[in-house]
């Protein structure tokens, strides 16, 4: 994620409440179906999520109409039980649930804030494969971070933007909404024929039924279901292939197309560049979707097809493309490990602007000690505010160290290990856990292992974990 209305993002943040207070449901339903555990004890969210089973594939029928402001899904959530279930809990923020069904049997439900509680008929084995199918409507919410930006279902001038870093995809469609626990998706999108509904992974056809358009597509990669996007509106489409033949689809706000043209004709060589930098593509399929400046307060590193409030400059999309190895395919395993999203998507900047005619990695992390980067005393400042792997809340896990001071951990690195060593831990870092998830301890016993000689130990304690500014650059 990068804002666009600030050299630093802020736009990420909590999410929570909301969403039937405590209202039973379903067959027969019960004062309390006895949940397993709820929330997997993330250290900013840790209702996020939920405990017992990993889900492996989620089928969304949505259908939207932005006049009334509707949705209607229906959402089958295919998981594994870890454990043995007699109830189980799916995050779901607002919206109204008709009908909750376990293995196509009736099930009883209840309603308490953002979790939805399941009891099936029979209680589910541990290693047992089951399916939860949960029918939904109602009117969509806009979920407020504690940083104060807006995330769930954006409304916009001619239809929505849905985004979900961290906890806003809950409040489209129910499931496991922890980064840690990644899926396939199929979606089925249906809107007003005069609009498009775009989404994640590949097109999979479109038909029109009356008045109505209907559109599918498949996401065949692993994805965290922060990263699903469905974006509803009138958009110019454009589909090419790289010169390896990699598919891109973009769809761009006819408002923006003009703007937009230049960032959409470097798409292609910043794929190219990326893939020489960080290894073979991780995905399918790439692409942007450009919405309209204020549609929202943020660009989002949506899986395959990154969002973008207005027409990118360069470096933002860089920043969004080199997400797709770092954050997207190499997903943090809680929220405490942002900083190697956005640290690794920063310093592919660094690295842009140094290859491209601009200022040297080094000149940038000096700038950023020297407190000369930004134009302002408090955005140079800022950078010190706290450690990067260790933001103080939920309302700071976007905020200034975890992006700049998160970069400089990775130019330390580089400055420790030389330029050879340093392209080779990039590439391995995202070539050995492709389509997984990463802690920060992971990544510092990654570093050793490969530099088993060097000492890391003060890049550990002054940069990554240390407070305020380090004594030395």
């Amino acid at each position: 994620m990068l804002a666009l209305l600030a050299a630093v993002a802020t736009a990420c943040g909590g999410g929570g409440g909301g969403g039937g207070g405590g209202a039973d449901g379903g067959v027969g339903a019960s004062a309390d179906p006895g949940p397993s555990r709820s929330g997997v004890g993330d250290p900013y969210f840790p209702q996020s999520g939920n405990g017992g089973y990993d889900v492996a594939h989620y089928d969304l029928d949505l259908a939207y109409d932005p006049g009334p402001h509707h949705l209607a899904g229906t959402a089958t959530v295919t998981a594994r039980a870890t454990e043995d279930l007699p109830a189980l809990n799916l995050d779901l923020e607002g919206l109204d649930v008709e009908r909750v069904a376990v293995d196509g049997k009736p099930a009883r439900f209840r309603r308490d804030g953002q979790e939805l509680t399941v009891r099936p008929r029979t209680a589910i084995r541990r290693d047992d494969t089951f399916r939860v199918t949960v029918r939904y409507s109602g009117a969509p919410v806009t979920v407020t971070d504690p940083d104060g930006s807006e995330e769930g279902w954006l409304r916009t001038a001619d239809g929505a933007v849905a985004l979900g870093q961290p906890t806003g995809s809950m409040a489209w469609f129910p499931g496991n909404h922890h980064p840690s626990d990644k899926a396939t998706y199929r979606l089925t999108l249906t809107v007003p024929k005069a609009l498009r509904a775009v989404s994640n992974g590949e097109p999979e056809g479109e038909e029109t039924r009356g008045d109505r358009r209907i559109q599918r597509w498949r996401v065949s990669e692993p994805m965290a279901s922060y990263l699903a996007v469905a974006a509803i509106g009138r958009y110019d489409v454009h589909r090419s292939r790289t010169a390896r033949g990699l598919p891109v689809y973009s769809a761009v706000d006819p408002d923006q197309k003009d703007a937009s043209r230049p960032a959409l004709d470097r798409l292609p060589e910043v794929l190219e560049w990326a893939e020489r930098r960080f290894g073979p593509y991780p995905f399918s399929s790439a692409g942007v979707i450009v919405e309209r400046p204020g549609d929202a307060g943020y660009a989002l590193e949506t899986q395959n097809r990154p969002v973008f409030p207005g027409a990118p400059d360069t470096g933002l999309l860089v920043h969004e493309i080199a997400h797709q190895w770092y954050g997207n395919s190499v997903g943090p395993e809680s929220w405490r490990d942002m900083w190697l999203n956005e640290g690794f998507a920063t310093y592919a900047e660094w690295l842009w602007r140094e290859e491209h005619g601009g200022d040297s990695a080094q000149q940038t992390f000096d700038a950023l000690y020297a407190g000369t980067y930004f134009a302002d005393e408090a955005s140079n400042e800022a950078v010190w505010a706290f450690p990067p792997a260790r933001p103080p809340g939920p309302a700071q896990i976007s905020g200034a160290p975890v992006y700049q001071r998160g970069a400089m951990v990775l130019h330390k690195i580089r400055q420790t290990v030389g330029d050879d060593a340093f392209d080779a831990l990039l590439r391995g870092w995202a070539r050995e856990n492709r389509h997984g998830t990463v802690s920060t301890a992971d990544f510092t016993a990654y570093v050793e292992k490969q530099a088993p000689d060097e000492d890391f130990d003060p890049v550990w304690s002054e940069w990554l974990h240390g407070t305020g500014r380090p004594a030395q650059p």
